[in-house]
């Protein structure tokens, strides 16, 4: 009898099983784990973040629009702003014009009062002389002179003949001439000389012209024509008048007009030099009064009122020295 052999284990069945199992323990191992998750949880987390984003969104939507309103806020005050500025700096530029208005009144004001001041301190009675000139009951009617004295027997008119007087003043200047003369009915003797010292009347050179009507005439008929060379300065007018006629004996009145003082001499040479001339008496008055007339051609034709200011400061101080006054008159009409 044959001995029975045994059958031999196939490696593959053992193989095959071992995988089977492995995979059965393996799902089994995937069940107990997915068991013990929570996937509900998953899914709130899920829509609590869909829930802030949207929360989150609908803040930007919020804020935005309050942006929106703040710059459209923002765009209006700064439109209001412009506005109050703008209503601010014409507020600004009209002050400052009434300002200017204000100082140049005030400064006008300032000016008249001193005027004023001297035309009182110049005012004098009618002495023997004016009395016997112009009669005890005289009395001024015209006063565009501005209350100059009318004291003297003997009068000299010093006109400035340059191109400034000549081209913008010379018609006003022939009318001051001629109210000039009717304050002064009759007096001894006249002369009329240009702000260089040269004579309307070459005959009359250094003497006293006679007083009369007709002569009178003769004077306002030759200026309307008479433009001699000036170097547009009176001083040398004033000296030659001063050096040629001044008379211990005489009362003289000069009467300068003009509106210029270019020339270098400083306005204290000048004064210094006429004060030797035309020196003071015991009483302290002089023999020569000397009485101004600005005209201001050079504040408003040309645009360098240097010269001009310096017209105005010298005849100023000489009238004031020379017992006269000086008048600026306000304008060419």
């Amino acid at each position: 009898m044959k001995p029975l052999r045994r059958r031999e284990i196939e490696q593959f069945s053992l193989s095959f099983l071992d995988v089977i199992c492995c995979g059965f323990g393996a799902i089994v191992l995937l069940l107990i784990i997915t068991k013990t998750m929570q996937p509900m949880v998953l899914e709130k987390s899920t829509v609590d973040l869909d829930g802030q984003v949207a929360a989150k969104r609908e803040a930007v939507n919020t804020i935005q629009g309050q942006t929106r309103t703040v710059k459209r806020q923002i765009s209006d005050e700064q439109d209001q702003l412009d506005k109050v500025l703008e209503l601010l700096a014409r507020a600004r530029r009209e002050l400052s014009e009434i300002l200017g208005e204000f100082a140049t009144t005030s400064e006008q004001a300032d000016q008249q009062q001193v005027e004023n001041s001297r035309l009182v301190a110049a005012r004098q009675s009618l002495s023997e002389e004016m009395t016997r000139l112009l009669g005890a009951g005289f009395t001024r009617q015209d006063n565009v002179i501005g209350g100059i004295t009318v004291d003297s027997e003997y009068i000299i008119f010093v006109i400035d003949t340059s191109g400034s007087m000549q081209s913008a003043a010379w018609p006003h200047a022939i009318r001051k001439v001629s109210e000039t003369l009717n304050i002064y009915p009759n007096v001894k003797g006249i002369q009329v000389m240009n702000d260089m010292g040269d004579y309307m009347f070459p005959n009359y050179a250094d003497e006293w012209i006679p007083d009369s009507p007709e002569r009178r005439r003769e004077i306002m008929m030759r200026l309307s024509a008479w433009a001699p060379y000036s170097n547009s300065s009176p001083v040398e007018g004033i000296e030659h008048a001063i050096r040629t006629f001044w008379a211990p004996d005489k009362k003289i009145s000069i009467y300068v007009f003009g509106d210029d003082f270019s020339t270098r001499d400083t306005i204290e040479e000048v004064v210094d030099r006429v004060d030797i001339m035309n020196a003071a008496g015991e009483d302290g008055s002089r023999r020569v009064r000397i009485h101004g007339v600005g005209f201001p051609v050079i504040f408003q034709v040309t645009n360098q009122p240097t010269s001009g200011f310096r017209y105005a400061a010298l005849m100023r101080e000489l009238t004031f020295r020379n017992d006269g006054t000086f008048v600026g008159l306000p304008g060419l009409q």
